[in-house]
């Protein structure tokens, strides 16, 4: 599927932020978040203030509050999409946005927010909704975030509760939305430290394969506070989250809640001062702008884990687990013992080339025990073979025809061969 031509740039590994509460769209709050490595907001609103900042550091907003909203909820208003916010009222929305002066041309507003975890049953009249707003709007995208696979399923159940999702399965589900809603790309948000690895990984394995199949770009939504408010995510804990998303071929991450939006330990408290989440976030963001150019030069092909122990998210997700894994260009990929990696192969977008997007799943409660983890393979001697890594202590080792890679606990590496 072509990518449309807007302000969003796909070029790039654009890291977003979800919530912005009025204490924090002042300059001093947006250079800080500009800072911590975010591009882009969602849910906020199409505030003055918060535009013109953004615009004076480069952030764009999908903004909210211009087309008419939308939540699936908990499946209570499936299928009412079409009666209560028929074509005509999106357009009369676009209309008046383009009739304001201030919204019509301003260059913070990279797109508009279409709603959230729509139900399947409201995809058919999603598909004509974000068609007639990509129309009117060409240079801005049209933001539609779905259901996780934790969302409820349709039941034929005496006890059943409402269906969220519509449909039987969350397969069926994002085949329902490719079907019918034609962006070109998929996004949708799945928070690990909430419902379990193993939910994240099924999802990954799912929607990755969806966006290929179509040719769209994936984008996942991660989480950043928690909905304990005695928990706090590690450092770590975002770098799973990140890089096991990279592996699958994400090329957008959107980090929630910048303020508070739901759960508890955002980014930043109730009366607009940086958390501790704030240095986590800067820090992962950080590394992840470290792989951004070299990833973004590959696309994703395949994606599997390898490794010598594995555990019941991975032999439930439905990827491939392997001892060690192996293609025409690169072999014998195998982590050290009791270390598990997800390997994400790639191919180069232009030219000739090839790379591996590794992640270390080991522990994916994220425990910092201090310790490494090695990988180790070989390749072709055609080719030309480096490393770039998250963390940029570690360089890439060659003896007797093996290369080594080190990796931090949760971290990931690109390995390229040209």
């Amino acid at each position: 599927m072509p990518q449309r031509k807007t302000r969003f740039d796909r070029s790039r590994l654009l890291i977003g932020t979800y919530c912005i509460d009025t204490y924090a769209r002042d300059e001093a709050h947006v250079r800080d978040m500009k800072n911590c490595g975010i591009d882009f907001l969602t849910a906020a609103p199409a505030d003055h203030e918060l535009l013109d900042n953004c615009k004076k550091y480069g952030i764009g907003v999908m903004a909210t509050g211009i087309l008419p909203g939308w939540w699936g909820g908990d499946g209570d208003n499936a299928g009412q999409f079409a009666e209560k916010v028929p074509l005509e009222k999106v357009r009369e929305a676009v209309e008046k946005m383009l009739a304001d002066p201030f919204l019509k041309d301003h260059p913070a507003v990279w797109g508009v927010d279409a709603g959230d975890e729509p139900s399947a049953l409201d995809f058919p009249h999603y598909g004509k909704v974000i068609a007639a707003a990509e129309e009117l709007l060409p240079e801005r995208m049209v933001y539609l975030n779905l259901y996780p696979n934790y969302a409820s399923v349709a039941e034929n159940t005496a006890g059943q509760v409402n269906s969220q999702l519509g449909t039987a399965t969350y397969q069926e589900y994002i085949d329902r939305y490719v079907e019918n809603v034609k962006t070109d790309y998929i996004c949708l948000d799945n928070y690990e430290f909430a419902a379990g690895t193993a939910k994240l990984y099924d999802n990954l394995r799912i929607v990755s394969d969806a966006c290929r199949k179509s040719g769209r770009d994936f984008w996942m939504v991660l989480q950043v506070n928690s909905n304990k408010p005695e928990k706090w995510l590690s450092a770590d804990m975002l770098r799973h989250q990140a890089f096991s998303s990279m592996a699958h071929g994400a090329v957008s991450l959107n980090w929630a809640c910048w303020t508070a939006g739901w759960w508890h330990n955002e980014v930043l408290d109730k009366d607009g001062n940086k958390t501790e989440q704030y240095g986590k976030l800067k820090k992962v963001n950080s590394e992840l702008r470290t792989l951004e150019p070299y990833y973004m030069a590959y696309k994703n092909v395949s994606f599997a884990f390898a490794g010598s122990k594995s555990d019941a998210a991975i032999e439930s997700s439905g990827v491939p687990f392997l001892p060690s894994w192996s293609n025409e260009i690169f072999s014998g990929v195998t982590p050290g013992d009791g270390e598990n990696i997800c390997v994400g192969f790639m191919r180069k977008r232009e030219g000739k080339g090839y790379a591996l997007m590794i992640s270390d799943v080991t522990n994916p409660a994220c425990v910092d025990d201090g310790s490494v983890r090695t990988v180790r393979f070989q390749a072709d001697p055609k080719y030309k073979i480096s490393v770039v890594n998250s963390d940029t202590q570690y360089g890439l080792k060659y003896e007797n025809g093996v290369y080594t890679v080190t990796l931090d606990n949760c971290g990931g590496a690109m390995i390229i061969a040209e």
